[in-house]
């Protein structure tokens, strides 16, 4: 969510204690040495990738009996890391935190001073109070308003206020990429900082800190460059089609593909990304039996590389995005319906079950996240990843009444603007952050990337969008509830009010002028898939007219293949790959297969 905390007290530039910050950097430093030479400075640096490499370690460090991450210092300086990284990771976000600020005010004793134990110093009992005050401080959590103002009171309003010793005064854009070459030149392994074992916790927390801070830093002193105005062009026109007009599109995308990858791996040269191939093989199989020769060779081939990335774990995926490339294998792999596949997919859904934010991560339901699942380089999960996952257990064979779909009904519930089921209520600052009543969908819970609707009193509303909503839908169904649910009826309400087959509608036009674009092949395919799904042949829009929808996405997507080699592109958006033709020409094809005429 990404969200801004304000404290009702002075701003207070806090930093760890000084010997801490300064022993956590002696040590790093030492580890260093040797580091290889500064990159050019017109070589892209990575921070974000070690960054959440970092947080993600960090939250299996955390006891799950006392929440803490170690003694009282390590706790505050973990949950600093959390504050101040890109994410910046908040209470609400999970136990991860809440349970690590628990820890936090447990240590408080009545003067409002923090100590590990009851026999510390009074100067140990001030040092390690400015180290908790620089977590609360970052975290800006309202459950610690009272603690914090305690803790100010009880050392004058002062804190031990350091900057980072590795970062010069005033940097320049060279000293600051040498700091991060330093720092990142010292990882034992992605995101980790081991060589001394004591004090591994520590020094990651402080390296992932001193990461974000210089990240911040290099995004202000080299803004990014403004964007090219759009050359946007409205999608051509088009007419509702027949079933033999949609199959003769798909098979011309589909030799497109299968000429782009003959071995059934799809990517740059050389460079094949299991994710996209097995959202292409998903979309190949959509073309009718018996295939072509070359294209069934290609299918097989791809399908049998696909299982073979299989990890002990049961994941699949080549290195990156083992959630997303895990769900997208599934969907592959089951629609081939080969009993040579049938462990391989077991194991698969095994793993997407594990993946789910529960009771066995210290997740309940009160938690505004639970029984989410995300793409797994951030703490968060988002509404487009579980309805992937979702898809994929339900193709895997995953028993209709099992407790994973029970779960996500709470996320799903989160995540639809619908007062009566949602109980999301965040507190920002002075704004409130709550669910509306539209009865669409969100990204995630009190997320949108479409914006949000203000309104008065200091509250946001988190905009519905289409893709958003037809991927509830979809997926409230997948978890079991009737066509003729509340929450399902709120949602089939949305996509009826708002039915267009020329923008992902809910983006006001005020922001990015692309935004509605974005994402549009994503937005057909969600739809062709969530109307299959709740078997609605017809839609009738806001002035009342009737749409046979299957017939008239069919003939959008027909309309907007390419007439020399018969591949799709966004060519109004880029984003998220969809001006790959590779990627597109999939979506297109999975659309006009879900959605062919009957």
């Amino acid at each position: 969510m990404n969200m801004t905390r304000a404290i009702a007290f002075s701003p207070l530039a806090l930093a760890a204690s000084l010997a801490l910050l300064a022993f956590v950097s002696e040590h790093a430093s030492a580890q260093s040495a040797g580091a290889p030479p500064v990159a050019a400075a017109e070589e892209e640096l990575n921070l974000a990738d070690p960054i959440r490499a970092g947080v993600r370690w960090l939250r299996t460090r955390q006891d799950p009996v006392t929440g803490a991450y170690g003694d009282l210092s390590t706790t505050a300086l973990v949950l600093r890391a959390y504050a101040t990284c890109p994410d910046r990771y908040r209470a609400v976000d999970g136990p991860f935190v809440r349970r690590g600020i628990e820890f936090l005010l447990s240590k408080q004793g009545e003067d409002g001073l923090f100590a590990e134990s009851a026999t510390a110093t009074p100067q140990e009992r001030t040092a390690q109070t400015r180290v908790v005050l620089v977590a609360l401080v970052a975290l800006g959590d309202p459950s610690s308003k009272a603690a914090l103002g305690k803790a100010l009171a009880a050392v004058g309003g002062e804190a031990a206020a350091s900057r980072d010793p590795r970062i010069p005064a005033d940097p320049t854009v060279k000293d600051l990429r040498r700091v991060a070459q330093t720092v990142l030149a010292g990882q034992t392994a992605p995101g980790r900082w081991e060589r001394v074992p004591e004090l591994s916790v520590l020094m990651t927390a402080s390296n992932v800190i001193t990461l974000a801070e210089l990240d911040r830093l290099l995004k202000r002193a080299s803004p990014a460059a403004a964007a090219p105005a759009p050359n946007l062009a409205a999608l051509p026109s088009f007419a509702p089609i027949e079933r033999d007009n949609a199959l003769s599109a798909l098979r011309r995308g589909a030799e497109f593909l299968a000429a782009a990858g003959p071995d059934g791996r799809f990517g740059a040269p050389g460079r094949p990304d299991s994710g996209l191939s097995s959202m292409v093989l998903a979309a190949l199989q959509g073309v009718p039996t018996p295939r072509p020769e070359g294209l069934q060779r290609c299918i097989d081939s791809g399908l049998e590389w696909i299982a073979s990335l299989q990890k002990p774990d049961g994941s699949i995926h080549d290195g990156k995005l083992a959630n997303y490339n895990t769900s997208a294998a599934i969907l592959a792999l089951s629609r081939a319906k080969h009993a040579r596949f049938a462990e391989t997919l077991r194991k698969a859904q095994a793993f997407l079950v594990q993946l789910q934010l529960d009771d066995g991560e210290g997740y309940s339901e009160g938690d505004l996240y639970y029984g989410g699942i995300g793409y797994g380089s951030t703490e968060r999960p988002d509404l487009s990843n579980l309805q992937m996952a979702l898809e994929a257990l339900a193709a895997s064979g995953l028993e209709p009444n099992a407790p994973t779909y029970k779960k996500a009904l709470k996320f799903l519930e989160r995540c639809q603007n619908r007062s009566e089921s949602s109980d999301v209520r965040i507190q920002d600052g002075d704004v409130l952050v709550r669910a509306g009543n539209d009865g669409g969908s969100a990204y995630a819970p009190g997320d949108s990337k479409a914006g949000f609707e203000e309104l008065e009193g200091g509250v946001k509303v988190p905009r519905s969008y289409g893709s958003m909503t037809y991927a509830l839908l979809k997926s409230l169904l997948h978890a079991g509830l009737a066509k003729d649910d509340p929450r399902v009826i709120a949602a089939v309400a949305w996509v009826q009010k708002h039915y267009t087959l020329d923008v992902n509608p809910g983006f006001p036009p005020s922001r990015d002028p692309t935004a509605p674009y974005q994402g549009l092949f994503y937005y057909f395919h969600t739809m062709a898939q969530a109307l299959s799904l709740v078997e609605l042949e017809e839609l009738v829009d806001e002035s009342g007219k009737p749409h046979a929808w299957r017939r008239e996405l069919c003939g959008r997507i027909v309309s907007m293949q390419s007439k020399v080699d018969g591949s799709w592109t966004n060519a109004n958006s880029p984003r998220w790959m969809e001006g790959n033709p590779l990627l597109g020409t999939a979506y297109a094809l999975l659309t006009l297969d879900a959605a062919l005429p009957r």
